[in-house]
């Protein structure tokens, strides 16, 4: 049996059920059937039927357990329904429930998610900013080692960026940012770095939040009064950080050669390089979580659900790297074990 094919299948979430996650979903299975890369779905077999049919592929085969699912996994679309089944944005968080329970079990290798509808969800009283945050109350009382996140991080391109804060406004992002901050994020990305993508010395790039990352103070004193602190302050503790380096610089090819994630200190910063250089494969990752989580880097795309034109690529990217994560956590747990 190949290594690979014996590893725990992911845990994939549709996602809202009334968005495009159920047809990339399938156009995943179908893309990736007769690889490496395996999944089972969680969420209502039924409700993944309309895909089915309008894709022209195997009906979803609902399945007990991810044992079942492995061995029907090149066949036909694995499901594990959920009992009760809910409907409509309930759904979505059900399946995103029971998928972080399959991979703190070990039944799963990881959790991918498919995009959600926060609008929608706000008007059922989800409390939370988004998936992240989410996931990170879902596993809050769990134990782990090293830094704690969650931390999102953006992939595509050859690029890595994390960010410092997410959901917020500009001016909130700007306000609340400090030394500690800065540098909980990047000691998050650095050990799951090591851990999750097998770098034994990452390098970290540290964005200024100014123009030419303030301009020695003529632009702004942000720079030299928190980033900068920030970064000596990981320098000190061991970890390969340099910055505050101008946001209009550092991202073109010969910059990124240079480091291994970047730390960006709010959303659009971090995002706009990535999606520039490869908008339909990027892919979102969750770090300093006790579970492995990536999703595509995309909304629920409703203008064209149903229609069978949206492209799965940002989740096959996000499926295959889950995947590979998912290998390099179990090899760094036997190491440190050993």
């Amino acid at each position: 049996m190949n290594p690979a094919n014996s590893a725990p299948l992911l845990a994939l979430t549709p996602g809202d059920p009334d968005g495009i996650g159920p047809e990339i979903a399938l156009k995943a299975w179908a893309a990736l059937r007769d690889g490496e890369t395996r999944f089972a779905l969680l969420g209502d077999p039924a409700r993944l039927q309309p895909a089915a049919d309008l894709l022209d592929l195997p009906r979803p085969e609902p399945v007990a357990d991810f044992a079942e699912a492995a061995r029907v996994f090149q066949d036909a679309p694995p499901v594990i329904a959920l009992a009760p089944s809910p409907t409509g944005p309930a759904a979505a968080l059900a399946s995103i429930e029971a998928a972080v329970k399959a991979a703190l079990s070990g039944a799963a290798g990881g959790v991918v998610t498919c995009p959600i509808s926060k609008a929608r969800l706000y008007d059922e009283g989800f409390a939370f900013p988004g998936h992240t945050e989410y996931l990170a109350h879902l596993t809050n009382d769990t134990a782990m080692t090293g830094a704690r996140g969650p931390v999102m991080m953006l992939a595509g391109g050859g690029l890595r960026t994390a960010l410092v804060s997410i959901h917020t406004a500009l001016r909130s992002a700007i306000d609340t940012l400090s030394v500690e901050r800065i540098v909980h994020t990047a000691t998050v990305t650095a050990e799951a770095l090591r851990r999750d993508f097998g770098l034994e010395s990452p390098r970290l790039a540290v964005a200024g939040l100014n123009p030419h990352a303030g301009e020695n103070g003529a632009l702004g004193r942000e720079d030299i009064e928190i980033v900068a602190p920030a970064v000596e302050r990981l320098r000190q503790a061991g970890i390969d950080a340099v910055g505050p380096l101008p946001p209009d610089t550092m991202f073109h090819a010969e910059a990124r050669a240079g480091y291994d994630a970047a730390i960006c200190l709010y959303h659009d910063q971090g995002l706009i390089p990535v999606k520039t250089l490869d908008f339909h494969g990027g892919v979102n990752i969750t770090l300093g979580l006790p579970v492995v989580r990536t999703s595509p880097d995309h909304g629920t795309a409703f203008d064209i659900a149903g229609t069978g034109v949206a492209r799965a690529d940002s989740l096959i990217a996000a499926l295959r790297l889950a995947s590979e994560l998912a290998a390099n956590r179990a090899r760094a747990a036997q190491g440190d074990a050993a």
